[in-house]
């Protein structure tokens, strides 16, 4: 287990990655038909799949935040 503190952004980066995970995992479930030669799936199949880009953005503003908040301004203006 870690003792470090969390940063700011942690939090944001950690559920981030959950969201694109979940993203990359159901555009891998809507490409699979076009490799099998099935029937393609319903079109909120290719909006779930946008989670992935969400997810993205999420986990780049916890990295933004984290920055933002260790900064050397930030951080000698709280000494």
């Amino acid at each position: 287990m870690s003792t470090t503190p969390s940063g700011a952004g942690d939090r944001l980066v950690q559920v981030g990655a959950i969201v694109f995970f979940i993203g990359a995992l159901a555009t891998l479930v809507t490409v699979a038909p076009l490799f099998l030669g099935t029937e393609p799936f319903p079109s909120i199949a290719y909006g779930v799949s946008m989670l992935m880009g969400a997810g993205f953005l999420i986990a780049g503003a916890g990295v933004v935040r984290s920055v933002w908040a260790n900064s050397p301004k930030r951080a000698a203006s709280r000494s």
